[in-house]
């Protein structure tokens, strides 16, 4: 089995950032034309994170842009390619929020979990309602009510989407440059791939593998 390469080769956290200016070519001789993410802090704290294809000139620009007198310390950290550089500085933008960053980190092709989340959410409200209070008319459930409580036959279970759906559709996506089809059928079922799933989820996972 071929031997993985590391994302980080080599990094330096947390120095004082007089090294830029009183050992200059140290530091210079460790990160010059190399690239990677750095980060600036401010009194041991998170100030701003960043990428660049040469560590060693960005920070010395951050001595005078107007960053200026804004931190105190930094940490570089270089990597191997810049493949992902950009989806890594927006996952460390999200995750820490440095209050010198701006803009949030953006990913290029990231599904957000929390619609589709949501979805399930009312669906599974829904069909405890159903279950606890009854269909409208004093217990009289109706054919929509049959149709939320009702398990898909090819599942044994409740569909996901079975609250929101009256007839059948086809839906799309994109994943790794490729189109999937799938159709959502009239019992809130996914059939993709001649498979017939019982939520969006599952049927996502089945085209990711």
């Amino acid at each position: 089995m071929a031997r993985r390469k590391p994302l980080v080769t080599q990094h330096l956290e947390n120095v004082s950032g007089e090294l830029l200016t009183a050992w200059w070519d140290l530091i210079a001789a460790h990160t010059k034309n190399r690239q990677g993410i750095y980060a600036l802090y401010r009194r041991r704290k998170l100030r701003y994170v960043g990428l660049a294809k040469n560590l060693a000139g960005r920070l010395k620009i951050h001595l005078r842009d107007h960053h200026k007198g804004s931190w105190d310390r930094f940490s570089v950290y270089v990597t191997i390619g810049d493949q992902h550089m950009r989806e890594l500085e927006a996952l460390i933008l999200r995750i820490s929020k440095p209050v010198g960053n701006k803009i949030q980190g953006r990913f290029a092709k990231s599904e957000n979990l929390l619609p589709l989340l949501r979805s399930e959410y009312r669906a599974e409200m829904k069909r405890e309602e159903e279950r606890l209070l009854g269909g409208k008319g004093g217990g009289k459930t109706t054919k929509r009510t049959q149709k939320v409580a009702g398990k898909s036959k090819a599942t044994g279970r409740h569909p996901k989407l079975g609250p929101y759906v009256t007839r059948a559709f086809r839906i799309r996506a994109r994943f790794k440059g490729k189109t999937y089809w799938a159709r959502v059928r009239g019992d809130g079922t996914i059939r993709y791939a001649k498979k017939v799933y019982n939520s969006p989820s599952l049927a996502g996972y089945a085209v990711v593998g």
